[in-house]
C-alpha cells in the first residue's frame, strides 16, 4: 500500500492496518497555514474509506509541538480573507463565513472519518492542536505536553471546532472549560487528565508516547473492523440525540452489520481459544 506524497504530512504504515500522519513542519512548530488544511482534509478522507487502515495515529512531527496551532503571521498576509478589500461589510462577512465553514469541515473530517483517530500530543498543544486534537477518538499526551484554548489572546473565538467540541469531550460546559476557553491560560497534562480531555499521560519521552499509541493502535486493529467502525458510529451519533433515537439508529446500523461473518468468527475464536482474523472493511 503506497500513499501520494504530501510536503506538510508523513503518511505511513507503522503496522499492518495502521497508519501514522506526522504533521510534517517541524521548524515552525507544526503550525498550519493554507496548504496544509488541503493537505490535511484530503489525507483523513483518503484514509477513511481505504479497507488496508483500520485505525490512525496522529502526531506532530520533532520534538517542541503536537501544533502551536494557526501560523499567524501567514495568516495576516494580503490574501486572507480579513484583510481583504470589499464594498460593504456583508459582502465581506460572506466570505469569511465560507471560508471558516471551509477550515471548520478539515477538522471535521478528521472527526467524521470512520476508522478510530488516535491523537499522540507533546510539546505545544495549542489553539488549533485542541480543535484537531478534539476531533480525533482518543487522545494519549506526554507529562510535559503544554495545553492552550489561545484564540482570546489573538483576538477572537475559537471558531474551526473547540467550542463545539471540547465541551462534549470532556462531559459538558463545565466551569473548567470556560476557566481554560475565556483566559487561554496554559494548562497541564495532569489537568488535562484530570478534566478527561486526554486518557492517557506517558510518562516517558516522546518516544514511549509512540510506542504506547501504536501498541493500543495494534490491539484495536485486531478487532473486527466491522465492530470498530460502527461502535465509533453509533458512539458519535449519541452526540446530541435522545438515548431513544440513538437506540433506535443503532437498531438501523446493526440490523445490516449482524449479518456480517466476524461475529461468528469473534463468538467461535472465544469458545475455541484462538485469536480471530476479520476480512477487511
Amino acid at each position: 500500500m503506497a500513499f501520494p506524497k504530501f510536503k506538510f504530512f508523513n503518511v505511513t504504515i507503522s503496522a499492518p492496518f495502521i497508519v501514522h500522519v506526522e504533521i510534517n513542519r517541524p521548524a515552525k512548530l507544526n503550525a498550519f497555514y493554507g496548504p496544509m488544511w488541503v493537505e490535511l482534509k484530503a489525507i483523513f478522507e483518503l484514509l477513511s474509506h481505504d479497507p488496508e487502515v483500520r485505525v490512525i495515529l496522529l502526531s506532530g512531527a520533532g520534538e517542541r509541538a503536537f501544533t502551536a496551532g494557526l501560523d499567524v503571521e501567514q495568516a495576516a498576509k494580503a490574501d486572507s480573507p480579513l484583510s481583504a478589500n470589499f464594498p460593504d461589510p456583508s459582502r465581506k462577512a460572506t466570505v469569511v463565513r465560507r471560508h471558516i465553514y471551509e477550515l471548520q469541515d478539515v477538522i471535521t473530517s478528521v472527526a467524521r472519518c470512520e476508522k478510530p483517530v488516535i491523537a499522540l500530543l507533546h510539546g505545544y498543544t495549542y489553539g488549533l492542536g485542541i480543535d484537531l486534537s478534539s476531533a480525533c477518538d482518543m487522545r494519549f499526551c506526554t507529562s510535559d505536553t503544554k495545553f492552550c484554548v489561545k484564540e482570546v489572546d489573538i483576538g477572537l473565538a475559537a471558531d474551526v471546532g473547540t467550542l463545539s467540541r471540547l465541551p462534549k469531550v470532556v462531559g459538558g460546559v463545565t466551569s473548567w472549560v470556560k476557566d481554560i476557553c475565556l483566559s487561554a491560560r496554559p494548562f497541564s497534562a495532569d489537568e488535562a487528565l484530570k478534566n478527561n480531555f486526554v486518557s492517557r499521560v506517558v510518562s516517558g519521552s516522546k518516544a514511549e508516547l509512540m510506542k504506547e499509541g501504536l501498541e493500543t493502535a495494534k490491539y484495536l486493529a485486531s478487532k473486527s473492523p466491522v465492530a470498530v467502525q460502527g461502535t465509533k458510529s453509533i458512539l458519535d451519533a449519541s452526540w446530541g440525540r435522545t438515548v431513544e433515537d440513538n437506540l433506535t439508529y443503532t437498531a438501523i446500523w446493526n440490523a445490516a452489520m449482524l449479518q456480517s461473518t466476524d461475529v461468528q468468527r469473534a463468538m467461535l475464536s472465544g469458545l475455541q481459544k484462538r485469536t480471530p482474523t476479520f476480512e477487511k472493511l
